[in-house]
Formats: structure tokens, sequence, C-alpha cells
């Protein structure tokens, strides 16, 4: 009997224990489900948010690369605008004639498609402008300054429609084409007359900002 009772003891132990291993099993199975699939779905949802963000950068950039196409070059005919201004000022005939050909080729080459309500407007501006910059880059220096004068209220009134990232000081010599006056673009506020040069380099004043 005493073997009988113990053997009887030995089983439901056993027993017992494999039950309990089995219901730990199933209790670490269930806990560990539901944080798989968070994991999953977290996953899931962060590429979904990464797709989203890569999508709206793609856009933006798109949207950014067509302003900095025509700002280029709006840039690239001030750049030359500012080079005749120089050689003006410097009495170089040379090197306004240089910057007006590269000028009346930056010119030609702006792409006015952005600004559709303004287009005629601007084609008009550029044709005239171009054949001013045509001018100073086969003439001597005093027709390279009398289409400088005409020309920089064609670049004034481009820049109107475009706009410019650039700061620029719009000056006055009130002593230029028998005191008519003219105007001249310039990136800082100091006056060094383009239509005078050494002569009366500090004639004129600043009549106002273009941002």
């Amino acid at each position: 009997m005493k073997t009988f009772t113990s053997i009887t003891k030995t089983t439901i132990l056993i027993a017992f224990s494999s039950l309990l291993l089995l219901s730990c099993r199933d209790g670490n199975k269930e806990a560990l489900e539901p944080s798989e699939m968070d994991h999953s779905e977290m996953e899931h949802s962060n590429m979904d948010e990464g797709s989203e963000m890569m999508d709206g950068e793609s856009t933006t950039s798109e949207g950014l690369s067509g302003d900095q196409e025509v700002n280029a070059g709006v840039g690239v005919i001030l750049d030359n605008y500012l080079e005749i201004k120089d050689a003006l000022v410097g009495e170089n005939q040379e090197l306004a004639a240089k910057a007006g050909g590269d000028l009346a080729t930056a010119l030609a080459g702006l792409d006015i498609q952005e600004y559709e309500a303004e287009q005629q407007e601007l084609k008009e501006i550029i044709e005239v402008a171009k054949e001013h910059a045509e001018h100073i880059s086969g003439s001597d220096i005093v027709h390279q300054r009398e289409h400088f004068d005409m020309m920089s209220v064609d670049i004034k009134d481009l820049l109107a429609i475009t706009g410019t990232d650039r700061k620029l000081y719009q000056a006055h010599c009130p002593m230029y084409n028998e005191n008519k006056g003219a105007i001249w673009l310039s990136e800082t506020a100091e006056i060094k007359n383009p239509y005078f040069g050494s002569k009366m380099l500090n004639c004129g004043s600043v009549q106002a900002e273009i941002e």
C-alpha cells in the first residue's frame, strides 16, 4: 500500500507539473503575440509616415527648383548688368562691351513661363533691354553710357515683375544727359557714377531701395 500510495502521489505531481508548464507556455505565447503585432504595426506605420515625408520633400524640392531656375536667370542678368556699370565707372570700354554681349545672351535665355499674366510685358522689356545690351557690346564708351541709361530703366522694370533675392539701390545722377538725369542700380549705397566716371565719380544720390 505504501508503494502504491507513493506511486500515485508521484504520478499526480508529474501531471500537475506538466499542466502548470503548459499553462505558463500558453500564457507567455499570448503575452508575446500582441507585442509582436504591435511592433509589426509600428514598423508599418513608420514606413507609411516615412513615405509620406519623402513624398512631401520631393514635392517641395520640385516647387523650389522652378523658382531657383527663374531666380538664377535673373541673377545672371543682374551680374552682367552690374559688370557693365562697374566697367563704365572705371571707364573700361572693353569690359563694358564684353559684359554687354553676356547680358544680351542672358536676357535672350531668361525663362518667363512662370509669369503668365506678365509674359507679354516681360517680352517687350527683354527685347528692348537686349537691344541696348547689344549696342553696348559694339559701341564706344559715350554710346555705351547712352544705352546704359535707357537699359537701366528696363532692368528696373524687369525686376519689378520678377523680383530679386538681392538688396539693390537705385541711384540717380541729376546732371547726365544735359541735366535730364539718369538712374542706375547698384548693390551698395556708395555713389560711384557710371555716367561720368572719374570726372564726377561721386555725383548722385540714392533714390530708393529694391528688395
